[in-house]
């Protein structure tokens, strides 16, 4: 009988799918805020805050993190997983990955609504 680690087997389609959404999410973002900045070319604290004044800029630049934060998480958790073999360690990894990620989101949705 064959031993055989299945260890994130079930990942790969779905993984590989919401990697390219959250970049599609990225990039269409990145090209709308430089829109953005081009057009209103803000030169001052006021100005800047007068554009994440917007609900639909604040709601956008929020999806935004979030989905870098998760394509983030998708990527070191397979670096955990194909570099670090000892389970304990990769566990640890994971558990502080997602702990910073997690605080990353919220301190992002404490900067977007405190504006």
């Amino acid at each position: 009988m064959i031993n055989r680690i299945v260890v994130g087997a079930h990942y790969g389609l779905k993984d590989w799918i919401a990697q390219r959404a959250t970049a599609v999410i990225m990039a269409v973002y990145s090209v709308l805020i430089a829109a953005v900045l081009l057009v209103v070319r803000p030169g001052t604290f006021e100005a800047w805050q007068g554009i994440f004044a917007n609900g639909v800029i604040k709601f956008l630049t929020f999806l935004f993190f979030v989905s870098l934060f998760y394509h983030a998480w998708i990527g070191v958790r397979d670096i955990w997983m194909d570099y670090v073999k000892p389970t304990g360690l990769r566990l640890s990894l994971h558990v502080l990955t997602i702990a910073a990620l997690v605080g990353y989101t919220a301190w992002a949705a404490a900067i977007l609504w405190r504006l």
